[in-house]
């Protein structure tokens, strides 16, 4: 924190400092159980891409905007000591292992992309009524025999994580783009910024909020339909949920930021909220019918219902 009217100098607010630095190791903590899950299953069957690529965008958003709002804390660094820098820069930490830990699982998703997702075999035939050496394209296909060829859903996922990538590289660029055009005195937080970093920050904090709220649609469709718990880490959303509510009151707590910057964790909150319900209400299904996470029969137990018996 610094004091807005004396330019570059400390303030210390010790409830806000443990507040940060509990949330930062309490959001690496958060993730951990969700990128473990996958990284012991060898699978991210369950998980949706639309649900990861919305959730990279969104808290990317996020992250950036935090840092568009805060770019003067962050340039007075270097009138400050190491301390007083790391404490006055804590929000930004905050949201930035927010948006790293979420992008992490994106990546052990394509990485553990289960097998036989991935690819499907194919069996050319040959072109009805052509004779037996025929040199059409789908004669000759036909006498080289089968082959493997990628799903439809594991090329989605290489496009959306191209989507992802490039998302983030042109409103990092966007960003720095605007804000080194805020030419107030360093320290000076008393006068108002560059009317294009206000609009900057409100259209990163509306998106982030936008996609946050489109970003559980798919993944509550595809685990209502699947009524099963798949690769969703129950242990992570116990932990988060709850913890959207201290992001909030941490972020809006910090110097420079507004209500565009908490509202993504409000409604992050709320949603995450909804589908670990859904996840309960399933994992006590999964129990009566004795299968797993992914609808495999638990070994000593009978094979599932059909589905007119469940």
């Amino acid at each position: 924190m610094l004091d807005n009217y004396g330019g570059c100098k400390p303030h210390h607010d010790s409830f806000t400092l443990i507040l940060s630095s509990c949330l930062i190791v309490g959001l690496i903590l958060s993730y951990l159980p969700q990128h473990l899950r996958i990284i012991n299953a060898k699978s991210s069957e369950g998980l949706s891409p639309w649900y990861l690529l919305l959730g990279s965008t969104s808290s990317a958003a996020g992250f950036l905007n935090v840092v568009t709002l805060q770019w003067g804390v962050i340039k007075c660094c270097k009138e400050l000591s190491k301390g007083a820098c790391i404490e006055s820069v804590l929000g930004v930490v905050q949201v930035f292992f927010q948006w790293f830990m979420f992008s992490a699982i994106f990546v052990l998703y394509l990485i553990y992309f289960p097998s036989h997702l991935k690819y499907v075999t194919v069996k050319p035939l040959p072109h009805p009524g052509h004779p037996a050496r025929c040199d059409c394209e789908t004669c000759e296909l036909a006498r080289k025999g089968e082959y493997e060829e990628s799903t439809s859903e594991w090329k989605m996922s290489v496009v959306l994580a191209c989507v992802v990538a490039a998302h983030f590289l042109i409103s990092l660029f966007t960003t720095f783009f605007i804000v080194l055009y805020d030419n107030r005195p360093l320290g000076d937080h008393t006068a108002p910024p560059d009317p294009r970093v206000g609009l900057w920050a409100t259209f990163l904090g509306l998106s982030s909020t936008i996609l946050c709220a489109i970003q559980y649609t798919p993944q509550l469709y595809r685990t209502w339909h699947a009524k099963t718990v798949g690769s969703l880490s129950i242990l992570m959303m116990c932990i988060q949920t709850p913890g959207a509510v201290l992001m909030v009151l941490s972020i809006a707590l910090r110097e420079g930021t507004d209500w565009t910057s908490w509202a993504m964790f409000a409604m992050a909150g709320f949603m995450q909220g909804l589908l670990l319900i859904m996840c309960l209400a399933w994992k006590r299904r999964q129990a009566r019918l004795g299968i797993d996470d992914y609808g495999r029969p638990l070994e000593g137990e009978r094979a599932p219902l059909l589905p007119g018996q469940q």
